[in-house]
């Protein structure tokens, strides 16, 4: 991950919490229900990391990017994978143009990666080789082309959907880009209740208009005191223990990594646990990190870096049910 800025925030936890409070109220209006999801999308985009959100087509995972551009008042840019997208599709390329003297020179062309929300929709369409090609933006946040690097305006985060592997036509996704991602967010199908909802508000004349509750600079600042939260060592220690569970070759994994799973969480697991943590508690307005809020962000920071062996692929074992079992067999405190 990016180092993180030394620059402190004057920002108050109160702030914090009320702003994120609007922010949640605004998305609201157009996403019915999904408190889980918008909560973990939120705290990735605080975060300045970025998040992926797996659930099958019309769930409104599109939506809910759009929507958080519009209420955070970002530079938003889309991009639609197909298998036949190009890495220079994204990145940008030098194009030939003709100056006012009529001499002709290569001149850069941005791609869409240059703005500050990026959607990368159904990013397991396209082949492999236009995956990775975000990759040097989402770690670096710059982008290199014929030999020149350009760097990304801050803040700056992807927040990619995709649809299930065993939907038709989709690529699995490189380990090393899944592992850029804060969070893997799991998107459910609705309730009946909010179904009902949910065709009230799309089959009607009136259409929600969210408002604007943030700006890039409030979201920077947010994501500073995140960093500037003190973490107990303790619950650093904890998250370190959680870590090592996962993987199978520790000296005490955890009954179910031992049995199904081939490759366990990276460090950048444990970063998004205590990243995740950090604004967890300040969304519940406290300046502290708690155990409870490590255990809170685990699965969506876990699941999409614990990979199964061939056993627990052919059981149908999920990363969930692995990371359930690991919370409860590692101990709070050594």
């Amino acid at each position: 991950m990016t180092a993180a800025s030394p620059v402190e925030t004057t920002l108050s936890v109160d702030e914090f919490r009320a702003t994120a409070e609007r922010i949640v109220t605004e998305v609201g209006k157009v996403i019915v229900g999904q408190a889980d999801v918008i909560r973990h999308v939120l705290i990735c985009v605080i975060a300045g990391r970025h998040a992926l959100l797996e659930g099958v087509p019309g769930l409104g995972k599109t939506m809910l990017i759009r929507t958080l551009a519009d209420v955070l008042d970002l530079k938003f840019a889309r991009i639609q994978f197909t298998p036949d997208l190009m890495p220079a599709d994204i990145t940008g390329t030098d194009i030939m143009q003709e100056g006012e003297d009529g001499r002709r020179q290569f001149v850069f062309q941005p791609g869409p990666v240059f703005a500050n929300l990026i959607l990368a929709d159904e990013i397991n369409r396209a082949t492999p080789k236009t995956q990775s090609a975000l990759l040097e933006a989402m770690q670096e946040q710059s982008v290199t082309a014929a030999n020149r690097t350009y760097h990304l305006e801050p803040p700056f985060f992807v927040l990619a959907t995709q649809n299930p592997l065993e939907m038709e036509g989709t690529y699995p996704l490189p380990e090393a880009q899944l592992d850029r991602f804060l969070f893997k967010v799991e998107v459910r199908f609705p309730e009946a209740a909010e179904l009902v909802t949910i065709l009230d508000r799309t089959t009607g004349a009136e259409t929600p208009v969210p408002q604007r509750a943030a700006d890039g600079r409030r979201i920077i600042e947010m994501g500073r005191l995140a960093l500037q939260t003190p973490v107990a060592s303790h619950v650093s220690e904890y998250v370190a223990r959680l870590v090592v569970a996962t993987h199978p070759e520790a000296a005490k994994p955890a009954p179910l990594v031992q049995r199904y799973v081939r490759y366990g969480a990276s460090p950048r697991g444990a970063q998004a646990l205590l990243l995740g943590a950090k604004i967890t508690a300040l969304l519940s307005g406290r300046y502290n990190v708690a155990i409870e809020d490590v255990r809170a962000v685990a699965p969506a920071a876990l699941r999409h870096r614990l990979l199964l062996n061939f056993e627990g692929l052919a059981e149908g074992v999920r990363p969930d049910q692995v990371i359930e079992d690991v919370l409860s067999f590692v101990p709070e405190r050594a």
